[in-house]
């Protein structure tokens, strides 16, 4: 396993030609792309192009058929040898998982637990952390998210917003290398979704890595380093938020922003 000195030039995210279907249908076709350390990238679409799948594929919470994905230099659920694709066994795949933090569209958070509980109980069970240091960590990033007050809270006395907010710590208290977003604030509110972008944001002023799936176009084009636009299961076309959005290279992508020009006012 590569060390961390000899990790750090190479890029943080690699899929070369990952490929995966569900039967006869192609979710993924020849997908390639890199992700730098400290880049925030944002990939939007259609429903149904891939995006989500994309994403889990990066966590190897789907198998891919074919290709290869790196994270910090490390093939991701295979290796290989002489030609050969084997998969990693399962201490491996949950080793990857652990520099991975990753939030869904639901909460998915432990609803006998205290927020504390939830952001706690991964690193001291995972990663052997000592709770008194997992408890300090997890009231910092409880302030850093805005609700420290809510620490001994359960989730369901949270709003949505503040619930995908502890989601999120939760994510951060496992000290992840790279942040995956999908479509985290779909099933909120919209006077909620501002809080939870803002924390988003400040992730990515401080440099953290991240790969966000969102249908919010003005988060993406003003927060992104680079944008992807996918659709039937292929990247179609990449480049710079403002560039992208203001002058599309491609038929399929002024389509798409046209609908979402429509909906949010984007000029």
């Amino acid at each position: 396993m590569p060390t961390e000195s000899a990790t750090h030039g190479l890029p943080m995210v690699e899929l070369r030609h990952v490929s995966m279907s569900f039967g006869r249908h192609r979710v993924l076709n020849d997908v390639s792309l890199t992700v730098s350390r400290g880049e925030m990238v944002a990939i939007i679409g259609p429903s149904g192009s891939g995006k989500t799948t994309l994403l889990r594929c990066i966590n190897f919470l789907e198998e891919y058929d074919g290709g290869e994905v790196l994270v910090g230099g490390q093939s991701v659920g295979f290796r290989f040898e002489s030609g050969r694709r084997i998969r990693r066994t399962e201490r491996e795949i949950a080793a990857t998982r652990s520099n991975v933090g990753m939030v869904f569209q639901s909460y998915n958070l432990f609803p006998h637990m205290t927020v504390l509980r939830n952001i706690t109980a991964a690193p001291i069970r995972v990663k052997g952390v000592p709770p008194e240091e997992a408890d300090a960590h997890a009231r910092t990033l409880l302030n850093r998210v805005g609700l420290l007050e809510k620490a001994d809270a359960l989730p369901a006395r949270l709003s949505g917003g503040q619930q995908q907010r502890v989601a999120i710590a939760r994510a951060l208290a496992m000290r992840p290398k790279l942040m995956l977003f999908d479509e985290v604030t779909s099933a909120l509110d919209p006077e909620l979704v501002g809080e939870v972008l803002a924390v988003m944001k400040s992730l990515a002023d401080d440099g953290m890595t991240m790969v966000v799936v969102t249908h919010e176009m003005q988060f993406a084009r003003e927060i992104a380093n680079r944008v992807i636009f996918m659709d039937e299961g292929a990247i179609v076309e990449e480049g710079d938020p403002k560039r992208l959005f203001s002058a599309p290279a491609t038929d399929r992508l002024r389509a798409f922003l046209k609908r979402y020009r429509e909906s949010y006012l984007l000029s």
